[in-house]
């Protein structure tokens, strides 16, 4: 399988693990009841940079350890260099992956991948956590049952900010001959092309893009005015405010995600006015011509940079 659409939850998390990991663990435990454990949903785990292994319960015990707060040291200065090297290399401090095994496609995974704790951390570093469903339990069970799923895992997460909507997972990058792919993609604005190709470690205190529901936390809430104020600038009536508390709060744009089709006309004018309101803390796309295992959107999709930059701006212009 070279790709396929899902379902995305992305929470973008400014803390270093010990601060978050409350909220991280509940958030691992919600999806596992939402989705179940098993050879047809999550039965494999791949942490830190191990080679992965079946989920058993003595594998659940250990990832469990892994996500305490608990930590033989606060900082990476405070390690030995050569294991503080080793950290640094790899690019984070935790990794966990919970999967269907090494060559399951069924689009069930959740991935979670703390920062380096330095002493003084870079604005732009965040801790991630990702998660997808197959877009056939969206089918099956209903939007109101994966928007109930995506606000228990937000519950306790000390977000940024995050979102829930439709995205494509791909899994290899797409060759030249694949443009019917790509003109089929760039058709429909509501599907999330970005996990495609790059996870976005860097993203910091902006916003990557907007989708069906959409978390927002602090700075941006209160630089956008608060949750009052967002709610009065939104004038569709697919679009609510909801209040998780005074720091966060859920904009949803309609009952369940929709993919458009600007082929017939559909450019999901609600994403277009929320866009606008979010212009100025939305994430710029790379257009860089960097190359490896995690590129750009030109690698993986084989756009062109212009292509690139109206795909980011397409509910914008």
């Amino acid at each position: 399988m070279l790709a396929r659409d899902v379902v995305r939850f992305a929470f973008y998390l400014p803390h270093d693990h010990p601060e978050i990991a409350e909220g991280v663990s509940h958030a691992v435990e919600a999806y596992m009841r939402g989705v179940g454990q098993g050879p047809k949903t999550i039965c494999h785990a791949f942490t830190n940079d191990d080679e992965g292994d079946a989920l058993t319960e003595a594998r659940w015990n250990y990832v469990r350890r892994l996500l305490s707060p608990d930590r033989p040291f606060r900082f990476i200065e405070e390690l030995p260099e050569d294991i503080a090297d080793r950290m640094e290399k790899r690019g984070y401090a935790t990794r966990v992956l919970l999967d269907g095994g090494l060559r399951s496609r069924n689009g069930y995974e959740f991935h979670y991948q703390a920062r380096i704790p330095w002493r003084t951390p870079s604005l732009d570093t965040v801790s991630l956590l990702f998660a997808t469903l197959p877009t056939e339990y969206l089918h099956e069970h209903g939007p109101t049952k994966v928007r109930e799923l995506a606000l228990e895992m937000a519950s306790q997460l000390r977000f940024a900010s995050g979102h829930v909507g439709f995205a494509l997972r791909l899994y290899w990058p797409l060759r030249r001959a694949d443009e019917s792919i790509r003109a089929e993609l760039a058709r429909h604005p509501g599907i999330d092309l970005r996990p495609a190709w790059f996870e976005e470690q860097h993203l910091g205190e902006r916003v990557d893009g907007v989708h069906w529901l959409n978390f927002l936390g602090q700075p941006v809430l209160g630089e956008a005015g608060g949750a009052e104020l967002l709610r009065s600038r939104l004038q569709s009536a697919d679009a609510t405010v909801h209040e998780l508390d005074e720091n966060r709060v859920m904009v949803s744009l309609g009952q369940g995600p929709e993919a458009g089709d600007l082929a017939s006309g559909h450019d999901l004018p609600t994403y277009r006015e929320f866009a606008r309101v979010l212009e100025p803390w939305l994430e710029p796309l790379p257009l860089t011509d960097a190359t490896g295992e995690q590129g750009n959107l030109h690698d993986a999709m084989g756009f062109t940079q212009e292509e690139v930059r109206r795909w980011s701006r397409r509910f914008l212009d």
